[in-house]
């Protein structure tokens, strides 16, 4: 029985020496981490739905609190002036989330365009909704569309063959539009010097 008990206080030191090292290299790397996520996924998405931006996206990007959750908002600007915001949102494909970068024109409250962010989607069929005959087809749209497919009564065409990762991008942006009037009221709030 000694020789169990030496086993297991063995074996339970070499776990916690494990865990802790796991533990400061998680927070040793996890700037570098978001960094990277940022440069790689991210930041090209937002270039392309806040496009004519003349601010650097990703140092001018804030992190909220909005709706219970934590929001990172990239906001746009043009002569100086806050103009758009882009931020990402999640809906349920067929292979499991898709993230979408969805941006927004504070002037005129139409989406200035879609991107998908990560997904997992079925090769050659989910996969076309990163497409950009498919992604163009949000720029411009007003926030009072109905942003589901037109099987359930919205506005949104279903891709063939494709149609759970079309209503996951669906809900993704529903859910943005949704998150929106929070977002706008904490930009322009943030940028009038009042307090969101």
């Amino acid at each position: 029985m000694n020789e169990m008990a030496r086993m297991v206080t063995v074996l339970a030191a070499i776990c916690a020496v494990c865990a802790l090292a796991l533990s400061s290299l998680r927070s040793a790397t996890i700037e570098r981490i978001e960094r990277q996520v940022l440069t790689y996924l991210e930041g090209p998405k937002v270039q392309i739905v806040l496009a004519g931006a003349e601010n650097d996206l990703i140092e001018d990007r804030r992190k909220v609190q909005l709706d219970g959750r934590a929001v990172t908002l990239f906001v746009a600007k043009r002569d100086g002036k806050i103009w758009g915001v882009a931020y990402e949102t999640v809906g349920g494909g067929f292979g499991g989330d898709i993230q979408v970068m969805v941006g927004y024109d504070l002037n005129e409250d139409k989406l200035t365009g879609v991107q998908i962010v990560s997904h997992k989607e079925t090769p050659g069929i989910g996969t076309k909704i990163t497409m950009e005959q498919y992604t163009k087809a949000f720029i411009g749209m007003p926030l009072t569309s109905n942003f589901a497919l037109k099987r359930d009564g919205g506005d949104l065409d279903a891709i063939s063959g494709a149609t759970y990762s079309s209503q996951g991008r669906a809900e993704a942006v529903a859910r943005s539009v949704a998150l929106y009037p929070q977002v706008k009221a904490y930009v322009l709030g943030e940028a009038s010097g009042r307090q969101p």
